[in-house]
């Protein structure tokens, strides 16, 4: 079998989390500069780019899985040129390189901006990259093609937190932030494009220091005219104290188009779990802070991110997490079983916990947190707000658009197009989204009377 030589398409299949679609639309960016047309599916393409996370479950094994399809020969015999990027990428680059042979590229998620010259590299041999280079891959991008209503910005990227269970400081690196000035033209950019929202991403995104705080940098792109909504993700609750804490909240009161939404992942609701974890946080710190936010805004929505099944963990912690989950009472929140990453700590603990404790304890989990998601849609019954169109709705006439707390609102507003910001009463609830129906200006009212 043989891959192409000069190859014309290209797909990229995302894995994971939101820095993960941002880095795959910057490779889509990339290629198309280089003359390849994306195509939808992986059978049409003559590259294809696996763009892994290390971070969810089993990640490896769908990495491989989907290499062993790509591999099968085409009609013509031919297979399209497969590259292993992302996560999974840097902190297994040897052994992808051992176990799947017709890997044609391994670049890690600190290199991808030299994938054009890899993908001609491996022309004549497997081209690798899994560097740590001290420029940032952000100087060597080209302009984005994004052309949506709503977009990704990262703004920080690494961790300097190194909790027991996570491999994030060993596959993307330290802390890093990028200069604000260059974030200001981007988001300038996205607008010119027609972008109306952007949700600045990282991975301790509350930590972000490129000449400003994270504050200061919301506070910044509120002036872009035509820029209507920011949103921020992933925060961690350590960076959620003190000043900077402080800073963020009152951002969130006096900046009009920052969304009153907070995603803070606590883990575990169990304080001792929480230091075999290195979370630098307890309960009642994380609590407190939901306090000092909830005082500050009241209607905030919160989400979070919780672990099942961490070493040690007993039926008591566990039940910390299930009493937080009912006193936050979490808008959304993702939950996981644990699972062992190697190399790092908390994969040589002693004191694993059995996978059938885990999936029971998962299960118990997912329903708390379905429980509470329900709640919240009910309670934004009866609220008005705007909300931004992002996508058709499964029905004729239908459309869907976010709400400020970020729920999927489906409403059917005659002429209205994806990107408009529309008024809406919100009228009924389900577990994942909220029905919707447009306000009716008063001079229609007056005339329809």
């Amino acid at each position: 079998m043989t891959s192409p030589a000069s190859p014309k398409t290209y797909h990229v299949k995302s894995f994971g989390c939101q820095m993960n679609v941002y880095d795959s639309e910057r490779m889509g960016d990339l290629l198309s500069a280089d003359g390849l047309t994306a195509v939808d599916t992986p059978e049409a393409a003559d590259v294809v780019v696996l763009n892994t996370c290390h971070i969810r479950e089993r990640a490896a094994e769908k990495l491989y899985s989907d290499i062993g399809r790509l591999r099968q020969p085409r009609a013509d015999g031919s297979r399209p040129t497969i590259v292993a990027a992302g996560c999974v990428a840097q902190a297994e680059g040897a052994e992808i390189g051992r176990r799947a042979p017709d890997v044609d590229v391994i670049v890690g998620p600190l290199a991808y901006h030299r994938l054009p010259e890899l993908l001609k590299q491996s022309e004549t041999g497997r081209a690798v990259d899994i560097d740590m280079p001290a420029v940032p891959k952000f100087d060597s991008l080209p302009q984005r093609r994004i052309a949506q209503a709503s977009a990704f910005l990262t703004v920080q990227e690494g961790c300097d937190k190194f909790c027991t269970f996570c491999v994030v400081p060993y596959t993307r690196g330290p802390e890093t932030s990028r200069p604000a000035a260059d974030l200001i033209a981007e988001a300038e950019a996205l607008v010119a494009r027609g972008v109306r929202e952007v949700t600045l991403l990282g991975q301790n995104v509350n930590a972000y220091n490129g000449g400003l705080t994270l504050a200061g940098l919301i506070r910044a792109l509120a002036q872009i005219d035509g820029l209507e909504r920011i949103r921020y993700t992933t925060s961690h609750p350590r960076d959620m104290q003190g000043t900077g804490g402080d800073d963020l909240i009152a951002a969130h009161v006096e900046v009009a188009k920052l969304m009153p939404y907070l995603h803070l992942p606590v883990q575990s609701g169990s304080s001792r779990i929480l230091k075999a974890m290195n979370r630098a946080h307890t309960r009642e710190s994380y609590l407190a802070t939901l306090a000092r936010l909830r005082a500050a805004r009241p209607d905030v929505a919160l989400s979070g991110d919780f672990i099942v099944g961490f070493p040690g963990e007993t039926e008591a912690d566990f039940q910390d997490t299930l009493s937080i989950v009912r006193e936050v009472q979490y808008a959304a929140a993702y939950c996981f079983k644990y699972s062992i990453r190697p190399g790092t700590p908390a994969a040589a603990m002693a004191d694993q916990v059995p996978e059938a404790v885990k999936d029971e304890r998962l299960a118990r989990l997912l329903a708390a947190v379905a429980e509470g998601s329900l709640a919240f849609n009910r309670s934004t019954i009866g609220r008005r707000c705007t909300i931004l169109l992002e996508r058709p709705g499964r029905k004729p006439g239908q459309l869907i658009g976010k709400t400020p707390w970020l729920q999927s609102a489906v409403v059917s507003i005659p002429g209205a197009a994806i990107g408009d910001l529309v008024e809406v009463d919100i009228v009924d609830a389900h577990p994942n989204s909220v029905e919707a129906v447009p306000v009716v200006p008063s001079s229609q009212e007056s005339a329809a009377a």
